[in-house]
């Protein structure tokens, strides 16, 4: 078995934090490359088609003709680093996309089109002339549904997590 160097939470947080419009695929790959994480651009393209990470968001460069490039949401780094963790464990591909890992990448993606959808609801809110009361009903129905959108996800991952955790854990006494 290779010699590799996971990334700790701490890193994990500050590459988060500092990436968090998202990272093209090549900077994905620098990240693990100096660790002796073996991860090339066919394999990574590969555990994106098989739903254990998240698809790119194609982004417009500035200039002219300068085309648009992917970014991947910053969790991918995060998934990455549980996926080559499960695999040094011995768990096969298979093994991983039935665990929770692969059902967190649809959940990361409904939080994100969620937010999307109401951000754009509260974007042509404040762009309409609307009388004081009318204004405060449609703002205090948006922010219901922020909060509702969130306990929807938090519960999703929960149930997520309670249906794939792996059985040696279920046999574990409570």
């Amino acid at each position: 078995m290779e010699s590799m160097d996971l990334l700790a939470p701490d890193e994990l947080e500050r590459i988060e934090r500092e990436n968090a419009g998202g990272l093209p695929a090549n900077a994905i790959l620098e990240i693990f490359r100096p660790r002796g994480v073996r991860l090339s651009e066919a394999t990574f393209r590969k555990y994106v088609q098989a739903g254990l990470l998240p698809r790119s968001r194609r982004v417009g460069r500035k200039g002219k003709h300068q085309g648009s490039l992917g970014l991947y949401p910053v969790e991918a780094v995060r998934r990455i680093n549980v996926i080559k963790k499960m695999m040094a464990e011995g768990h096969t591909l298979e093994d991983i996309r039935r665990s929770f890992v692969f059902h967190r990448n649809h959940i990361d993606q409904l939080q994100r089109d969620l937010s999307e959808v109401l951000d754009g609801f509260q974007e042509e809110l404040g762009g309409r002339p609307l009388g004081g009361e009318r204004r405060k009903s449609l703002e205090a129905q948006l922010a219901t549904l922020r909060q509702r959108a969130q306990d929807l996800v938090r519960d999703v991952a929960r149930l997520g997590s309670a249906v794939t955790a792996r059985e040696d854990e279920m046999l574990r006494p409570q």
